[in-house]
């Protein structure tokens, strides 16, 4: 017996993949060009969604995406003009289509009054006048009208899979006009009917301008569970004919799909060869990136263990641990690969965004994206939309200018967002940047003061001034709106972004734009890590992070106000930080000069941690802490050593921030400008 579930599970996998692509070529279309290849594929993604949801009888999508699916082909077959209002709507439809999916998905409640309003939307633009083309049909025009004879033969085992031949047979009826007769050869004694088994098999002739493309598309999702034969027929349509058991189901369908040839769906291109990918649902994929990470901590540990042996007497034993060190690590890049994907998804819904946020704001906006094709852990992709989404709205609510004002300034009347992502050094880096007013300095600092975050007296940088952007709800707004105003602003998205491992930086220029850079790790699951030793603790350092380590000599340390300690690395002033002092460490070194400093650097930030020793560095598993305790603040995580003990992970974003007062950390910004000065 087949899982239903899990056939749903796909179809619902399939459908949101299917209604992504629709929205990123209807966001594409331009409506002054008819662009037939954009206009089939549309096509094709809501007769999918369609087809699949007649399999499962989700009627209410069905239905909706059926009205979708004509106003798409009086579109496609020219027989109807494509204006902006019309492609509105069709993204609007596409949301519509998302919340049934949920819905059926979920059991989730949907808006039936906006469902209905839409569909009514789609069926007024199909019943527009039509807007005949002057152009001659070209060879991707709409074949000229056939009759088909079809044999449709459903395996015995068809209805235990949950689909339905009467609804198939319907869905041929919207193509053009059809006769069928059923052939009741294989039907046994009634004695020995079995009401799982489907003996009946049926001889359709179809006659239809729609292609054997569209035919076959109909029997897409039972392909494997029937015999089917599509011929091309000399006879012509018979008005007369009798017993058809769907006489009166006619509709005409004026389709834009290239002939057919013979046995073969007909397709732009030379059919390529059989998929080489396979779908699998992501907890197998976890399972093994798991497993895989258990293997990475058995090795260290062998590792650990041999370490202690003599070179000479085991050199085959090491040699081995080693080969078998470096086949891990190959492995591990194997597995983590199958996690990683496009960032392109999460940039195509942003392009969907400016959209609609320019629109309702009245501002002429365009979105530039770059560096699509960078791969990501998809873990970091699902979190990853909301932090961007957020920034995005700002820059367009409080950056961007209206096209008067940005005429007045000397710029174009349409402003610019870009949004781009690159890999470096095993980080992904993502910028946006838009060429707006930037962040009003003396706005925020009134807001501030006016808020009690900045005392009256004190004079902060602008750097700072800037930085107080992402303190919690704080908002320059001066009224609440759908995009601003509500007091959950940049501190959550700094907060995302944190939680992902990663960090945020921001620069400004007022009256120019703003620029901000989120630092990614590539995967959150494991990472290259340096041990070092703290009293009698362990603790793992990201490679990523560490900007050079060395041994102080005492006239590189100063104390500055605030009881605050620096080390002065050529020109800069670096603070320091005990990190005994921080999580309370007894037996650790309490002088720089006779231990480590390890300098790591956070966004914008560069710190000095004082350590005992630098030990190895490792390859480790991030383990969450959360999963297990409460949070720990300071740490990003935690992983096994080789020598089985539990070592955590730093956060030097978090320990930057526990360790370092607004006074101290402006009083060393001042000794750096002055130095640079």
């Amino acid at each position: 017996m087949y899982d239903l579930d899990a056939f749903k599970q796909t179809y619902f996998t399939e459908c949101t993949e299917l209604l992504d692509e629709m929205e990123a070529l209807l966001m594409q279309l331009d409506v002054s060009v008819t662009d037939l290849d954009a206009l089939n594929a549309i096509f094709r993604c809501a007769h999918s969604i369609k087809g699949g949801g007649g399999v499962f009888n989700f009627s209410d999508l069905v239905e909706f995406t059926h009205v979708q699916e004509a106003l798409l082909e009086e579109l496609r077959s020219q027989t109807l003009g494509l204006s902006q209002e019309i492609v509105d709507t069709l993204l609007q439809s596409v949301d519509g289509t998302r919340s049934l999916l949920s819905a059926a998905q979920t059991g989730a409640s949907v808006d039936m009054t906006m469902i209905a309003s839409l569909k009514t939307q789609l069926e007024q633009h199909a019943q527009t006048p039509l807007l005949k083309t002057t152009t001659q049909p070209t060879a991707s025009s709409a074949p000229g009208e056939a009759t088909y004879q079809i044999t449709f033969a459903p395996k015995p085992s068809l209805l235990t899979t949950g689909n339905e031949p009467i609804l198939l047979l319907r869905e041929l009826t919207t193509l053009g006009a059809m006769q069928a007769t059923v052939d009741m050869s294989r039907l046994p004694p009634l004695a020995e009917l079995d009401p799982e088994v489907c003996y009946l098999q049926w001889n359709i002739t179809l006659t239809t301008d729609a292609g054997e493309a569209a035919i076959r598309e109909v029997f897409e999702f039972v392909e494997d569970e029937c015999d089917l034969t599509i011929e091309t027929s000399a006879i012509e349509k018979d008005d007369d004919a009798g017993g058809g058991v769907f006489e009166d189901a006619m509709a005409e369908i004026k389709a834009n799909t290239a002939p057919a040839k013979p046995s073969a769906a007909p397709a732009a291109t030379p059919a390529a060869p059989a998929a080489q990918s396979i779908r699998v649902d992501l907890d197998k994929v976890d399972g093994l990136v798991n497993m895989v990470g258990e293997m990475v901590i058995a090795q260290a540990m062998i590792m650990a263990q041999i370490r202690h042996l003599s070179v000479d007497e085991h050199m085959e034993l090491i040699s081995s641990v080693e080969s078998l060190g470096q086949h891990m690590r190959d492995m591990q890049e194997a597995v983590m690969s199958v996690r990683m994907q496009p960032i392109k998804s999460v940039f195509a819904r942003m392009a969907r965004l400016v959209r609609d946020t320019a629109r309702e704001l009245g501002k002429q906006i365009e979105l530039q994206t770059f560096g699509e094709t960078t791969e990501i852990d998809k873990t970091v992709i699902e979190k990853l939309s909301d932090p961007l989404t957020h920034m995005i709205r700002n820059s367009m609510d409080h950056g961007i200018e209206p096209p008067d004002a940005r005429r007045e300034k000397g710029k174009p009347a349409t402003g610019s967002i870009l949004l781009s992502a690159d890999q470096r050094g095993g980080r992904i880096i993502i910028e946006i940047k838009d060429d707006g007013n930037g962040i009003n300095r003396e706005r925020v600092l009134a807001k501030a003061r006016e808020k009690g975050l900045v005392d009256a007296r004190s004079e902060p940088t602008p750097e700072e001034i800037d930085q107080l952007v992402f303190h919690p709800g704080f908002s320059t707004a001066e009224k609440v709106t759908n995009l601003s105003g509500r007091g959950v602003g940049m501190d959550v998205v700094r907060k995302n972004i944190e939680h992902l491992g990663g960090n945020i930086v921001l620069v400004n220029h007022p009256g120019a734009g703003t620029h901000f850079t989120i630092t990614l790790p590539l995967t959150l699951a494991i990472l290259d890590g340096m041990v070092v030793r703290v009293g009698q603790e362990y603790y793992i350092l990201p490679i990523a992070s560490i900007m050079q380590s060395l041994r102080p000599t005492a006239d590189m340390v100063h104390e500055v106000r605030h009881g605050v300690k620096v080390v002065q690395v050529r020109e800069a002033f670096v603070p320091l930080v005990y990190l005994h002092d921080l999580f309370n460490v007894d037996g650790a070194q309490r002088d720089a000069t006779k231990g480590i400093v390890v300098l790591a650097e956070s966004g914008n930030h560069t710190v000095g941690l004082v350590v005992d020793e630098i030990m190895h560095q490792q390859q480790v598993v991030v383990k969450s802490i959360e999963e297990n305790t409460h949070p720990v603040d300071g740490f990003a995580g935690a992983t096994i050593l080789g020598d089985g003990r539990i070592s955590l992970i730093l956060d030097v974003a978090r320990i930057y921030l526990m360790s370092q007062t607004p006074k101290a950390a402006k009083h060393i910004h001042a000794m750096n400008q002055g130095n640079a000065a």
